[in-house]
C-alpha cells in the first residue's frame, strides 16, 4: 500500500491519555462494536466515522462526498490503488484535503486531513486510519467506546462513540 502523504509526528503533546473506570460509566453493553464517532467538516457534522486502526489511509466514501455537496474541482489526482481487506482493489476517485474538527463539546481540535475519495459501498461515511490517529496523538478504546486526544492546550478531548 502506498502512503498518501508522509506524516510527521508531534511529540509536543505532554498529556497522558488514560482510560479509567469512570470512562465505563456511560457505556452500554455491546458485542465488540467498533468506535464510530462524529466529526465536523466543511461546516457540517458528519456521523458514522469509523475509527479504523487497520487502515493505512483516511477514506471518504463517494456517497458522503456527494451528500456534503463538495465540488468535484476540489479533487486532486491520485496515482495509486487501494486494496481492501480481502485484497480486492477499490476504485479511488481522487483525494482532497479538508479541515476536520474533533470535539467533545467542551474542547476541540481542527486538523487538515487528506481523504482518499473511494467509490465503494459502506455503512460508514468516512474512515479515519493510522495517519490521522497518529498525527492527532489519538487513542481509541473499544472497551470504553471512546477516543481520547490532546487539544492544542494539553487538555484531553474525549469523544464518545455514536
Amino acid at each position: 500500500m502506498m502512503s498518501v502523504e508522509a506524516q510527521k509526528t508531534d511529540d509536543a503533546f505532554n498529556v497522558d491519555l488514560v482510560f479509567t473506570k469512570a470512562d465505563l460509566g456511560d457505556v452500554v453493553p455491546h458485542d465488540n462494536d467498533p468506535v464510530v464517532i462524529s466529526v465536523v467538516t466543511v461546516g457540517r457534522k458528519v456521523h458514522r466515522v469509523l475509527i479504523d486502526l487497520g487502515s493505512s489511509t483516511d477514506v471518504m466514501f463517494w456517497t458522503n462526498f456527494n451528500k456534503l455537496q463538495l465540488s468535484p474541482d476540489m479533487l486532486r489526482p491520485y496515482g495509486g490503488c487501494l486494496l481492501g481487506f480481502a485484497g480486492d482493489q477499490v476504485e479511488v476517485r481522487r483525494y482532497l484535503d479538508l479541515s476536520t474538527t474533533f470535539t467533545d463539546g467542551t474542547a476541540s481540535r481542527t486538523e487538515n486531513i487528506r481523504y482518499l475519495v473511494v467509490n465503494a459501498s459502506s455503512a460508514y461515511n468516512m474512515l479515519l486510519g493510522r495517519p490521522t490517529l497518529n498525527r492527532l496523538g489519538a487513542v481509541p478504546s473499544t472497551r470504553h467506546m471512546k477516543m481520547k486526544l490532546p487539544d492544542l492546550t494539553e487538555k484531553v478531548i474525549t469523544i464518545k462513540s455514536d
